[in-house]
């Protein structure tokens, strides 16, 4: 069973520089930018991966400082997270976090997520939203959050509160186990089982999410919902 951490550590400056911080991004180019820099004041390897955006993502991550790649066509955050890490990996990273780019993720968490793997506590930490807080969370996305989280106990049996929190951090070595075989958003659910039938020891951790109007929209309604789990149990029985 996860074991919730509770404080925010800070992390030694060359702890830091080998932190690789991947962000998918589509259509993000009205905010991209600003995540991007506010990572790096904290964290000098910002990834964005622009997923095939119509809109200037891409130019825009590039300019504020990131390490920008690029999919040629929109394939799905899971691919787009599958690109990141892969290349996180490849340039040496210690250790990678997956951050949204959509400004609802806070820098200040990253140290958190980080620390006990650092310590050797575990490989992996899953951000919770349900032991931190979720700011203007409306009541029927968390109980689509909680039906995900039932969902992901059935399926693999572990003691989870928030299974589908796009904040996340591997050890290089856990990161490099991560073979993201659904592109789209079902792709959470396929982390999860990689962190079962790998047995990664794996630890929750307390974050702040805060909505906004941008962020909600871009979100998952309950129809959206029900054709993920279906993706997702389509691809575990093909696998």
């Amino acid at each position: 069973m996860s074991q919730p951490i509770e404080t925010s550590p800070e992390l030694p400056r060359d702890v830091r520089e080998k932190v690789y911080v991947v962000m998918p991004a589509y259509n993000e180019g009205t905010c991209v930018g600003g995540v991007v820099a506010g990572v790096l004041q904290e964290y000098p390897n910002v990834v964005v991966v622009d997923d095939g955006s119509a809109d200037d993502t891409f130019a825009v991550a590039k300019r504020a400082g990131a390490m920008a790649l690029r999919h040629s066509i929109n394939r799905g955050q899971g691919a787009a997270l599958q690109t990141g890490i892969e290349f996180a990996v490849r340039r040496g990273a210690k250790f990678v976090v997956t951050f949204d780019s959509d400004g609802q993720h806070q820098v200040s968490d990253i140290a958190a997520m980080v620390a006990p793997i650092w310590r050797g506590e575990c490989e992996v930490t899953l951000g919770s939203r349900f032991l931190g807080k979720a700011v203007n969370l409306p009541a029927s996305r968390r109980l689509i959050l909680r039906m995900g989280v039932l969902f992901t106990r059935l399926m693999n049996n572990l003691e989870l509160t928030d299974a589908h929190n796009g904040l996340r951090a591997f050890s290089a070595a856990a990161a490099a186990k991560v073979d993201l075989h659904l592109d789209g958003m079902a792709h959470a659910s396929e982390i999860i089982d990689i962190i079962s039938r790998e047995n990664l020891r794996y630890r929750e951790v307390p974050v702040h999410i805060h909505y906004t109007d941008y962020s909600l929209a871009k979100g998952q309604s309950s129809r959206g919902a029900i054709r993920i789990v279906v993706h997702y149990l389509l691809g575990r029985a093909m696998r």
